[in-house]
Order: structure tokens, then C-alpha cells, then sequence
């Protein structure tokens, strides 16, 4: 996890995600801030939600698992390690954790639940609030070795470190579209469906986006990427890195097209339009 602004402000896809059948798998964890919408069922290491957070699935977690107040969940949550449940939370399904179990009041479990450790009915601390609040304080005084040793200590030394799946307070994640009011990045290798809404969006290399961009600002498509949809930008630029291929109609104000990426349908750019070759002192305006 980068430390150098606020983890919650950007919607953040990691190198390798993908949407199977119903599910949103990533090696990671999943961050889901408050009040946020994922209508998939979420694989991930550890998941953790802010308050309200809505799931569409099922969730499991090859460690721990943090639900603050009120989440719901449309399915049963499997946890590798340990569960931290607040008050309120509501489970469609079943309830099975390897580890222990903290749960708050009135939480309601439809199937039941196991546990194989401790189990203590009480409410857990919003772990998801507290870690976040500490970074961001840490960070906004410039106490960045600070922050990272925080994050050192919230992670296991023994795993190799993913940077999460960060879902931003208030957005939204189906197959119809990905909704954010931040900027969102898309890594590598990604195979996504439902189109990206963000104020801005940088997408990387390889990926397969089942889906348009639309955007405020900028965007820019990486190469090898493919996507099967819209780019457009309300008032910012769109670059398409050599390789990329856009099947719809690419829409902006500047556009800047790499040789060797190709728009199927109809460019339109009130500004600036740029073709670079691989040689820079070849670029065509």
C-alpha cells in the first residue's frame, strides 16, 4: 500500500484481478469504504468494511475478515483465519471462521455460524476506521516512516505484500459499472466487466475491460489493453499507449495516440491531436 495520500481516495484495482462468475477475486486484500456497493461476491487475503457496505455475494477470506456496523452480506463468509463482526452486521448465509470470532449486538447470522477459537460477544472495535484515521493523521503531519511502520505492523512480515483492492467511501462495484468520485487506477493484467466512472482513470498494461471509460480528467489506456467500449473525458485528454486497442469511440478534448494502438470507432478531439511514433523526433501533430 502506497502511503503518500489518503488510502480511501482513489478506487485502486491490483496487477491480476478479475471478475469469475459472480465473484471479484484478487490475491490481495479488499478495502471497501463506508457506505460503498459491491454487488459481486469478494475472494481476497484478508476483507475488510467500513460501515454500511453492501455485498451483492458471498465473501471469502484466506485470513481475516473486518465487517463494521450495519454491513450486509448476500451469502455465507468463509474466513481463514480470524472474524471481526460489528453490531448489526447481517449474514444471508453461513458464518464459518477457522480462527476466532468477535461479534457485536444484534448481529444476524441466517444459517448460523462455527468457529473453531474464542468466541466474544461484545463490539469490536470499527478496526477499519481506526487503522485509516491513525495513517492519515500520521500522514498529514509528514510522519511517513511513522505511517509505514504502522502499516508494517497491521501486515505480516511472513507474506509477501499485495497491494489491495481498494473500493473508495460510497462507491459502487456490478457488472453494469465500477462508480467512484475519485480517481480510479486499474493495474496489469485485469480481466473486468461493467464500465469505469471516475474523475480520472489510468488503466495499465494488459488488461481486458469488458466496459467503457468515462471520466472528468484525463485518461490513459496502456498497452496491450483492450477496451471493449467508450473512452470518454469530459474535459481532460485521453492517451493510448502503443498496442492498445479501443473498440468504441474515443471522445476528449486532447488526444494523444501511440503508433501501434488502434480506435475501431469515431475519434473526436476539440483540442490537440497527437500521433507518436516509436521515435520521439518523429511525433505527427
Amino acid at each position: 500500500m502506497s502511503l503518500g495520500q489518503d488510502p480511501l481516495d482513489e478506487l485502486r484495482i491490483p496487477d491480476g484481478t478479475t471478475v469469475e462468475e459472480h465473484d471479484l477475486v484478487t490475491d490481495g486484500d479488499v478495502i471497501v469504504g463506508g457506505q460503498g456497493t459491491v454487488e459481486f461476491g469478494v475472494r481476497g487475503r484478508n476483507v475488510i468494511a467500513g460501515e454500511r457496505v453492501q455485498f451483492g455475494g458471498g465473501i471469502e477470506a484466506e485470513g481475516d475478515c473486518r465487517l463494521d456496523v450495519w454491513c450486509s452480506v448476500a451469502g455465507n463468509v468463509l474466513v481463514g483465519a480470524d472474524a471481526y463482526l460489528g453490531e448489526r452486521v447481517s449474514i444471508d448465509g453461513r458464518l464459518m471462521v477457522s480462527g476466532d470470532l468477535d461479534i457485536g449486538d444484534d448481529v444476524d447470522i441466517a444459517e448460523g455460524f462455527e468457529a473453531n477459537g474464542w468466541i466474544v460477544i461484545r463490539n469490536p472495535v470499527p478496526t477499519l476506521v481506526f487503522y485509516f484515521i491513525v495513517l492519515s493523521q500520521l500522514l498529514r503531519l509528514g510522519e511517513k516512516d511513522a505511517a509505514d511502520e504502522l502499516a508494517s505492523a497491521l501486515g505480516d512480515d511472513d507474506e509477501e505484500v499485495r497491494a489491495p483492492l481498494v473500493v473508495p467511501r460510497g462507491g459502487s462495484v456490478s457488472d453494469d459499472a465500477w462508480r467512484v468520485s475519485t480517481p480510479a487506477t486499474v493495474g496489469d493484467g485485469c480481466r473486468l466487466h461493467g464500465n469505469i466512472r471516475a474523475s480520472e482513470i489510468d488503466v495499465g498494461e494488459d488488461n481486458n475491460i469488458f466496459g467503457s471509460l468515462r471520466a472528468r480528467g484525463d485518461i490513459t489506456v496502456g498497452s496491450g489493453t483492450r477496451v471493449h467500449g467508450d473512452v470518454t473525458t469530459r474535459n481532460g485528454a485521453v492517451t493510448v499507449e502503443d498496442g492498445a486497442r479501443v473498440l468504441g469511440d474515443v471522445s476528449c478534448t486532447d488526444l494523444t495516440i501511440h503508433e501501434g494502438a488502434t480506435v475501431d470507432g469515431t475519434v473526436r478531439a476539440s483540442g490537440e491531436m497527437r500521433l507518436v511514433r516509436q521515435n520521439p523526433n518523429r511525433e505527427i501533430e
